[in-house]
């Protein structure tokens, strides 16, 4: 079974950082300058979660922070290869709501790879507008969802 943990220490951060590197930079070719932000310096700039697999290995990664109107932002959605297809992505969202709402977010939004819309729209993600919009040359869309 899939299992997420808030992260809070500088290893766990360290896991998260590896899989968006693998995700980001060498598979989608993001320059690694607009990949990392000031919310990656530490585990307590704002709420990493990690997701690990049945035997304790990271394989999945987000970020949940302060967007606006009581809604969260969740960011840097990232799942190695290997694992994707099988349920992985749709536990890692469900957990990072479920971290959101635990904190009182009325909802959440993100900023979707266009290629990824269709994932995110099967769990509730409907786009804000039709606005297509570029994020390190990549085409993304913004969507959100209210919690019920």
């Amino acid at each position: 079974m899939l299992q997420a943990i808030v992260v809070n220490t500088p290893d766990q951060l360290a896991q998260c950082l590896a899989i968006r590197k693998e995700v980001f930079v060498v598979e989608q070719g993001v320059s690694p300058e607009e990949e990392w932000d000031l919310y990656d310096a530490s585990p307590d700039s704002c709420l990493h979660l990690l997701l690990l697999d049945e035997q304790g290995a990271a394989v999945g990664t987000g970020r949940v922070k302060p967007f606006d109107d009581g809604m969260a932002k969740l960011q840097r959605i990232a799942v190695l290869a290997g694992r994707r297809g099988r349920g992985t992505g749709a536990a890692l969202v469900r957990a990072m709501e479920d971290a959101a709402r635990e904190r009182g977010y009325a909802g959440a939004v993100l900023d979707a790879q266009c290629q990824a819309e269709g994932f995110y729209a099967k769990l509730g993600y409907e786009p804000v507008s039709p606005d297509i919009f570029l994020d390190a040359g990549i085409p993304h869309v913004r969507m959100s969802r209210r919690w019920s």
